[in-house]
């Protein structure tokens, strides 16, 4: 999977020659555990996932979400810094060396503005939909759909700027169909959607399992009515989210669209709140 990694003493490892010092768990589901970890090297914070591999179609999941990072090279989409694999007795740990973001994700975000009372404002989510579908827009144009798009697998840069995680679930995610690779996106973008205009998925229920886009499939959304948003932020949902995939505009329409709803002022700064 790449370089070696030595831990050096208690609470340091090296990874490619650099140094980084354990700071605190951010984190763990599944097989898998996330920490902070800090680059004694240039001082900057950093997310270190630890993938457990039990076998050895593990470490190749592992190495796939490795080099899916790797394909991209966009401001919507986690950076890999750098990865490896490490011999745990009969076992191994891939780890993977992500970028560090304190504001965390979406989802954190929309949970403290809803703990306030609050909400993204329309000009916030017309923003942020801008880069989750730039984001989007990448990995298609490679082939790929993300499969698990939702709040918490969007995270925001110090800008506000979103940035599409967890790459793991596009693996094998090959869609040589264009229509149905753009179905998926669509519902799912749906989805995030709602949750940034009214605070919570549209199968609120399901939703952080992930299923609200296998509901959107056989159910027309009921959208609320809300003083917060414009008609055409809710016919672009209604759009989005109709059972009939194939009357969901695509991804480049969207983003036509939600560039001619920008104030002109915000113009050239579209994916940032």
């Amino acid at each position: 999977m790449g370089h070696a990694l030595c831990v050096c003493s208690r609470g340091t490892v090296i990874i490619d020659n650099k140094r980084y010092l354990f700071i605190q768990k951010l984190g763990e589901g599944g097989f898998s555990y996330v920490d902070l970890v800090e680059g004694l090297h240039d001082g900057h914070f950093y997310a270190l996932k630890r993938i457990l591999c039990h076998e050895q179609q593990d470490r190749e999941e592992a190495q796939r979400e490795a080099d899916m990072h790797r394909l991209f090279h966009h401001p919507n989409i986690l950076r890999l810094v750098a990865c490896c694999l490490r011999e745990r007795g009969t076992k191994h740990e891939a780890w993977l060396l992500l970028p560090f973001f304190k504001r965390g994700t979406l989802w954190t975000e929309i949970e403290s503005l809803k703990d306030k009372g609050n909400f993204l404002t329309e000009e916030q989510i017309l923003q942020l939909l801008i880069g989750i579908c730039r984001g989007l827009e990448a990995i298609h144009a490679k082939g790929y759909a993300h499969r698990d798009l939702k709040p918490t697998n969007i995270l925001l840069g110090d800008e506000g700027q979103p940035v599409l995680m967890d790459l793991g679930s596009m693996n094998q995610a090959c869609i040589h169909v264009e229509g149905s690779r753009q179905a998926l996106a669509l519902q799912s973008l749906g989805c995030v959607l709602y949750a940034m205009m009214f605070g919570e998925g549209p199968y609120d229920m399901v939703f952080q399992k992930g299923d609200s886009v296998a509901l959107a499939v056989q159910n027309q959304l009921s959208i609320p009515q809300s003083p917060r948003h414009s008609s055409a932020v809710r016919q672009l949902l209604a759009s989005m989210m109709t059972v009939d995939p194939q009357q969901r505009p695509l991804i480049p329409v969207i983003l036509g669209q939600l560039e001619a709803l920008q104030p002109p002022a915000l113009g050239q700064h579209t994916t940032q709140i």
